[in-house]
């Protein structure tokens, strides 16, 4: 288990390593996975991307695990792929990201673009009448391609940006960039910004006189886990696009929220990284099991077309990209720092790793340029 415990990441990835282990713990209250116990080794990434480099590599070659479940920002993902097939190795990653991406040595449980980013911003359209967008996020890999994608989607629609800035990931101020999307009257922000960056941001945007009746912000990674930590009254109105909501009305999932409330305590709330994360553990234990043998070789050969009933409903993976088929929903922020749904696509949507905007030898190109500018990295330093 690969997560950041500290730093500015920790107030997201904490709660999503809480449900690896509670699936975990879980599996082995059931007697384990073909008759052996399951062994968390947990280390701390520490919200630095060389960091989860250096421990995925220790992870394999002195913890010798059988599988990795982890990483949240797509900087921590993208150092750690090399790592994983250089030793031909596999981890399950829980989180919505950018795309442009499929490596055999990940089975991505989060959403692609087209489950997440693109759907939301033909709802933005089609719901909100919207056609002026301000897009915002932090300064690395995902939301710098997020707001490419973006670009793309929304001058197809006939829409415009009218502004467009980044922030360091942890960063705390927040205030010019907000002041620049109030200058900029766009109908929508946007919001790709990662981890506690959210709480400054928002803070800015109230203290500017931009509400949700008048300028409504739509998140990407902001979720139940980072409301609790915030003042969600002061944000109620406001949407996030998601595939799972903890309000969602099922036996299956109201079953799950009072588990891991049981497990964590009843002021804790479940998310769509939680709920990814939770269900990644179940996959790999049905391929093991499918397999008969945990071995990565064997359970990769078993993994694809895995279902699984998950909380937010049936989930399986696709066998040639390794994502997952998931139904899109949008919902909206309500005082108590849940979500009223207010979207939901009608069916499972096939995700599609590489957006259609450009050919794959394209993104890369696009890719590279960023790693490039960041001086080989996968986020702007700041240095």
């Amino acid at each position: 288990m690969l997560h950041s415990l500290s730093g500015n990441m920790a107030i997201s990835e904490r709660s999503v390593a809480d449900a690896t282990l509670m699936a975990i713990e879980e599996l082995n209250a059931r007697g384990g996975v073909l008759g052996r116990k399951l062994e968390p080794v947990l280390v701390d990434g520490a919200s630095q991307s060389d960091q989860f480099a250096r421990l995925t590599e220790q992870l394999i070659s002195h913890d010798n695990v059988k599988v990795i479940f982890g990483c949240w920002t797509s900087a921590s993902r993208r150092t750690v792929v090399p790592v994983l097939e250089k030793h031909n190795h596999l981890m399950f990653y829980p989180v919505q990201y950018e795309g442009l991406e499929q490596s055999s040595s990940v089975v991505y449980t989060g959403a692609a673009p087209n489950q997440q980013l693109i759907p939301a911003i033909n709802w933005c359209f089609d719901k909100l009448k919207a056609r002026r967008f301000f897009l915002v996020g932090s300064d690395y890999v995902y939301p710098r391609t997020a707001n490419a994608i973006a670009r793309l989607q929304i001058t197809a629609r006939g829409g415009t940006v009218v502004g467009e800035n980044y922030l360091l990931l942890g960063s705390q101020a927040t205030g010019p960039v907000a002041r620049q999307a109030v200058a900029a009257r766009p109908d929508v922000i946007l919001n790709t910004i990662n981890g506690d960056t959210n709480l400054a941001f928002f803070r800015e945007l109230r203290a500017a006189g931009v509400t949700p009746a008048r300028t409504p912000t739509v998140s990407f990674s902001l979720a139940e886990d980072e409301l609790r930590h915030m003042d969600s009254r002061l944000m109620a109105g406001d949407y996030a696009a998601w595939n799972y909501f903890q309000s969602l009305e099922s036996p299956r999932n109201r079953d799950f929220v009072a588990r891991f409330q049981r497990r964590y305590g009843s002021d804790r709330v479940t998310d769509d990284p939680i709920e990814a994360a939770y269900v990644g553990v179940y996959l790999w234990a049905q391929a093991a099991t499918e397999a008969g043998s945990p071995e990565v070789a064997d359970v990769r050969g078993a993994i694809g077309g895995q279902s699984y009933p998950a909380p937010g409903g049936p989930v399986s993976v696709d066998p040639a990209t390794q994502h997952t088929w998931k139904r899109v929903r949008i919902g909206q922020i309500e005082a108590d720092g849940q979500f009223k749904l207010v979207w939901s696509s009608q069916n499972l949507v096939q995700p599609e790793p590489f957006p259609f905007y450009r050919s794959p030898s394209e993104w890369a190109v696009f890719l590279q340029r960023l790693q490039d500018g960041w001086g080989g990295a996968w986020a702007n330093s700041g240095k």
